[in-house]
């Protein structure tokens, strides 16, 4: 087995007293924490994280629990009344969104679950800069640092998996595009 298949083994079953003293110090932390290296090395080198300038690590804190809806101050339609705001996203994609809205020059390439406690999560997300040679120089990373937004665009591997673009074929007919897309397509 190489290094990388051992930490992702050692992932697999982690150490509980590690992992404890890990969440104590996250908590007392900042919510977006700018980390010198991965946390999980494996899982970063897999989704595309180089150890060279231009990429950036970043730790976020997301709560857990639903979000509930804010209180409104007029009219009465039957949506304002449930209390718990349904969103389609997964909690891994509100962190994307807001850690690139914290580093507004940089473009999220991907991210990783590190942590969970009772209260958060811990996700961490790999950003690149988007004027940065090392990134202009590679045509894969320079297209992807050319498109604004991907993190709120749902174009990351977790925006896609909200939007539902991971199941190809039967019982996905509508999904590409969009749902939007198809639904117009239609008329």
């Amino acid at each position: 087995m190489g290094m990388y298949q051992h930490i992702r083994e050692a992932w697999k079953k982690p150490d509980r007293n590690l992992q404890r003293a890990r969440l104590i110090q996250w908590r007392k932390q900042p919510t977006t924490v700018r980390i010198e290296r991965p946390t999980r090395l494996d899982r970063a080198r897999s989704l595309g994280y180089k150890a060279k300038q231009g990429f950036i690590i970043v730790r976020q804190r997301v709560h857990r629990g639903g979000r509930m809806r804010e209180q409104f101050d007029g009219g009465r339609r039957s949506k304002h009344f449930r209390h718990r705001k349904v969103l389609k996203k997964n909690y891994q994609q509100v962190a994307e969104e807001r850690a690139s809205r914290k580093y507004v020059n940089c473009e999220a390439l991907n991210s990783y679950w590190v942590g969970q406690d009772g209260k958060s999560y811990w996700y961490e997300i790999i950003l690149i800069d988007r004027s940065h040679p090392n990134i202009l120089r590679n045509p894969t990373l320079s297209g992807v640092a050319r498109k604004r937004g991907r993190a709120e665009r749902g174009l990351t591997s977790a925006g896609r998996k909200a939007r539902g673009l991971r199941h190809k074929g039967i019982g996905a007919e509508k999904m590409r595009p969009s749902n939007r897309a198809n639904a117009r397509q239609a008329k």
